[in-house]
């Protein structure tokens, strides 16, 4: 089995306490709390993206086929549908043009790919 180390050695990450962890890494397995800022929990637009968030995450808790074509598939349609849902949160709340026009992007893009996706698990083999 495959464990993560820490970079130059040391304790398997599996074993360590998030506090050990270096900065911005997480053991597999383990997701990190959604937090929010002192204020920001009243805010709609981040009760909207927590919601997103802890959506896209339990969407991309797939069944592993063993086929790395299908499981990379199956596993980014929510993980793009994520981008979308948070980027359509960004137009309902954002004020930025250019965050704005970003959002758009995001999610032209994100629905191309979806599709793309969905063809490419429509031609392959089930296992």
């Amino acid at each position: 089995m495959h464990q993560r180390m820490m970079q130059g050695g040391g304790m398997p990450m599996a074993q360590m306490a998030p506090s050990q962890m270096p900065q911005g890494q997480m053991p597999m397995g383990r997701m990190p709390m959604q937090q929010a800022a002192p204020g920001a929990a009243a805010s709609p637009s981040t009760a909207a993206f927590m919601a997103a968030n802890a959506k896209m995450h339990g969407d991309m808790a797939i069944t592993y086929s063993g086929n790395a074509d299908r499981d990379f598939a199956a596993s980014m349609i929510p993980h793009h549908q994520g981008a979308i849902d948070m980027a359509r949160i960004t137009l309902e709340y954002a004020q930025d043009s250019e965050v704005r026009a970003l959002a758009q992007a995001v999610i032209t893009a994100q629905e191309a790919e979806i599709a793309q996706l969905r063809a490419i698990l429509a031609r392959l083999p089930a296992r």
